[in-house]
């Protein structure tokens, strides 16, 4: 009864798509594109500019975008922000493929992000509101005088009140 199984979809095995999307034959892959592909870079543009302007390096050296790659290279790319990503190719792919997918094409030996500065919230206003009133700049400086306030501040020494 083959009607009961091709009614019924089921996601595609994440080896199969994998696979699929590898290059057929001893092709080899560009670096650029498989960069966007594992998802290190949002853009396969992106992974050009990045390869011009000398944030990507495949073995310690910088590379063009044209550059072939092959399993086992160590591909270091720099990303916006300072974070470094550090990984080494297990497979070739070419096409780009969903994110699971994508973390089993390559061993990941980046160092861990920096931890968050915790930062005092600033004033956001509405776009068109014009400039702060006398008002708004006081509850600004409040809000300033509580969340940023340094060593030898006094909280009391800047509010007027006494």
């Amino acid at each position: 009864m083959a009607s009961e199984t091709s009614g019924t979809s089921k996601a595609p095995d994440p080896v199969s798509a994998a696979r699929a999307a590898a290059p057929a034959g001893g092709e080899s892959v560009r670096v650029d594109s498989w960069i966007w592909a594992v998802r290190l870079v949002k853009t396969r543009s992106a992974g050009a500019a990045a390869c011009k302007g000398g944030h990507v390096k495949v073995n310690g050296a910088s590379v063009k975008p044209a550059y072939a790659l092959r399993v086992g290279d160590e591909v270091r790319v720099r990303q916006p922000g300072g974070r470094e990503r550090l990984v080494v190719v297990k497979r070739l792919i070419r096409k780009r493929v969903g994110a699971p997918v994508a973390a089993e094409t390559y061993i990941d030996n980046s160092p861990p992000p920096p931890p968050r500065e915790v930062v005092a919230p600033v004033g956001i206003r509405d776009r068109g509101a014009g400039r702060p009133t006398k008002r708004d700049r006081r509850e600004l400086e409040r809000l300033r005088g509580i969340f940023g306030q340094g060593p030898g501040q006094d909280p009391e020494a800047g509010s007027g009140q006494h």
